[in-house]
């Protein structure tokens, strides 16, 4: 029996106000369904809704119309306390530009996620030992103490996968993660990345302009001037 998708989206359409008559069209009635363990990416030209999409689906924002479903809740029906805190510990995220604390170092950086999480009931020594061990995995055991502007772009990337990664989210959503990065540091966070979400079981969405990164997603659907003008087959890995 195929289990049920983790993330739906059903005729989701979004829409801004530009004057008190019109409004710009972003999205155009987009449906997709995302399973468990999947790695999926969205492409499209630059302005084609990619990022907005991301945001939709992790419910960072909200559908002018349609419904997304995320861990088998209707997002439209909750406010935005409710949404963050169904991401609490089951979404992670990674962004083009790092969105790390410049006051705070690598270790505590990582940590935060898990502070954050109130139900949680790790320990302070816990929580440092965890997130220890996840920078340990992105392979800067050595860098843990550095803030993030003693810190390369590659480094920090890495520094923001470990603190995605560090509370086992169900699902990553990962915004152009290479965006930032000359294309040798990119292989290896794209490497890095892919590693930990088969290492965990992740389900991984990513946007992306890249179509190289793209085939290396079991499923991809991209998206031209707000409407998903295909999705193809998935590629085998």
């Amino acid at each position: 029996m195929k289990q049920s998708p983790l993330v739906i989206a059903t005729d989701v359409s979004k829409a801004l106000p530009v004057t008190d008559d019109k409004t710009l069209s972003i999205l155009q009635n987009i449906s997709l369904e995302i399973f468990s363990g999947e790695s999926v990416a969205i492409t499209g030209a630059s302005g084609s809704g990619k990022t907005t999409l991301l945001g939709l689906l992790a419910g960072l924002d909200t559908a002018s119309s349609g419904e997304v479903m995320l861990f088998d809740q209707a997002l439209s029906q909750l406010d935005e306390d409710q949404r963050a805190a169904l991401r609490l510990g089951q979404v992670g995220f990674v962004f083009q530009s790092f969105h790390l604390m410049n006051n705070l170092s690598a270790l505590e950086n990582v940590m935060l996620p898990l502070e954050l999480d109130t139900h949680s009931e790790l320990s302070h020594s816990q929580i440092r030992q965890l997130a220890s061990e996840a920078l340990q995995g992105v392979g800067l055991a050595a860098r843990i103490n550095h803030r993030p502007n003693q810190l390369s772009g590659g480094e920090q990337q890495r520094v923001a996968l470990a603190r995605a990664f560090v509370t086992r989210p169900a699902v990553l959503f990962a915004d152009e993660p290479t965006g930032n990065l000359d294309s040798h540091t990119g292989q290896d966070i794209i490497s890095l990345l892919f590693a930990l979400q088969q290492q965990h079981d992740t389900t991984l969405i990513m946007v992306t302009h890249d179509d190289k990164l793209a085939e290396k997603c079991e499923k991809q659907y991209r998206l031209a001037d707000g409407k998903l003008v295909h999705d193809d087959a998935p590629s085998a890995h």
